[in-house]
């Protein structure tokens, strides 16, 4: 017998008898195989409306029903937990629950338990829409438990953690780059010489590069503005029509000798075929170095955190770099920095003094100029050159190694197994990380929850950012 559920009894008998007459019992269903920060402010919320909640966990998940009946009874908030052995809303009509409460995405659905619910006087309610990330399939998704239980961290605590994204003012400085996605119909091999013809079917246009990780910042809740260079072209009025749609404040310096940064992916069945780098890597002249440097400058003084999102096309000029962290630093201003390889070049060392590097295991080498170390001995000679408090050094399918201030080390693997576009994994892990370090989360913390976004952001096509109306289904 689980502490929170009868399993000998009708479940229903032993409510009524565990809360008494008169009690205003809130009821919530779901599938609950991966319990994440949306699933506990779900069940918070409908905590908050009754005196006694009871949960109802469907059969058809995954993970055995037993065990996710057992992880929902050991939320706080949960009152009572019970495997669903009859549809939702035939457990409805006998339990006779105050309320029934769903997400907010479903607010403009049609609802089956509406009328279970209301036969008895009782309401269906939806839960505020906060912002809660978009977990893929849940049969790709695996979120280790050993990990948190080693840090001292409950998965459902890190909710308070992103409710408090919303507070934070974020400054994103770097390199725009517009990803293009052509999908195309395979038609074979040319006859007179062994290449693959295709035909493009479809074409769709991103933000990418730095402003990806402006548009997480933005999504994710935060006050964004972000600082950039674009080319005198038609693509830089896409980039700033979508700067502003998304609620940005954009201050984009164009200039005219270098287009505004493209890279085409021809994609077939799924998969990438081809990819076109339309990229010129020239610094950017000392007009623009000054103009920026005195955006920054006036900007600052209303920053929690600045974000330096380098893809080495020419924004982020060394002398421009070391200007604006000395003038970050004399503010008190939390600093991260993510430095990406472009025809192998890159040095995430330059970048002093952050709360936070992010480089992946190829750039961490770049910088280092060693082919040779193990990953922990990287990430501690990262740590010294940059003299920087938290090292992640992401690893692509194999997850990341996180590294704190201390010195300790420890490896998470990825969650999502079956990504569908690896594009701007790093990004959204390096946007999420960065502003759960500000808004208080320790390493750990951080490096778990970038994880989720990083899990979320390969599960879909596209350099989508994260934003509050992603929901998964509780």
């Amino acid at each position: 017998m689980h502490r929170k559920e009868n399993v000998t009894a009708d479940p229903v008998d032993a409510i009524r008898k565990k809360v008494g007459p008169g009690a205003r019992i809130a009821f919530v269903s779901g599938t609950f195989d991966v319990v994440h920060p949306g699933h506990v402010r779900l069940l918070k919320f409908a905590r908050s409306v009754g005196d006694f909640l009871v949960v109802g966990v469907v059969p058809d998940g995954a993970v055995p029903a037993a065990i996710r009946v057992e992880t929902i009874a050991a939320l706080s908030m949960v009152d009572w937990a019970v495997p669903l052995t009859e549809t939702t809303e035939a457990f409805i009509r006998r339990l006779r629950p105050h309320c029934v409460i769903k997400g907010a995405e479903y607010e403009n659905r049609f609802n089956k338990e509406r009328i279970a619910v209301e036969s008895s006087s009782g309401r269906l309610l939806f839960a505020p829409d906060p912002v809660r990330f978009a977990l893929p399939d849940r049969l790709t998704v695996a979120m280790p438990t050993d990990f948190p239980e080693r840090h001292g961290f409950a998965v459902g605590d890190l909710s308070v953690v992103v409710d408090k994204f919303s507070a934070l003012r974020v400054l994103v400085i770097g390199d725009t780059i517009l990803d293009e996605y052509i999908d195309c119909d395979l038609v074979g091999m040319a006859q007179e010489d062994p290449t693959l013809v295709v035909t493009p079917t479809d074409t769709k246009l991103f933000l990418g590069g730095a402003g990806i990780v402006a548009a997480h910042a933005k999504g994710l809740g935060a006050q964004v503005d972000f600082v950039t260079v674009l080319g005198g072209d038609e693509r830089a009025g896409f980039v700033r029509d979508t700067l502003s749609a998304q609620g940005i404040g954009a201050h984009a310096w164009t200039d005219p000798s270098r287009p505004t940064n493209l890279k085409q992916r021809f994609r077939a069945h799924g998969k990438t075929l081809l990819r076109v780098n339309r990229l010129l890597s020239h610094a950017i002249g000392p007009d623009i170095v000054a103009g920026i440097f005195a955006t920054i400058e006036h900007l600052l003084d209303s920053t929690d955190l600045l974000l330096f999102a380098d893809f080495n096309c020419g924004c982020l000029p060394q002398p421009l770099v070391a200007a604006i962290v000395a003038a970050a630093s004399r503010r008190g201003v939390a600093m991260a920095a993510d430095s990406q390889a472009s025809s192998q070049t890159s040095d995430i060392s330059r970048y002093c003094g952050m709360r936070l590097i992010a480089p992946t295991e190829p750039e961490a080498r770049l910088a280092l100029r060693d082919t040779a170390a193990d990953l922990s001995a990287l990430a501690t000679g990262l740590q010294h050159a940059a003299n920087a408090e938290n090292v992640a050094i992401t690893l692509g399918v194999d997850g990341v190694l996180l590294q704190s201030q201390s010195g300790c080390t420890d490896r998470l693997p990825a969650f999502n197994v079956a990504a569908k576009d690896v594009a701007g994994a790093g990004d959204s892990f390096f946007a999420t990380a960065s502003m759960a370090l500000t808004a208080g989360a320790d390493i750990w913390e951080a490096g778990y929850l970038g994880s989720i976004a990083a899990a979320c952001q390969v599960g879909r096509i596209g350099n989508i950012p994260l934003t509050s109306a992603d929901t998964d289904n509780p």
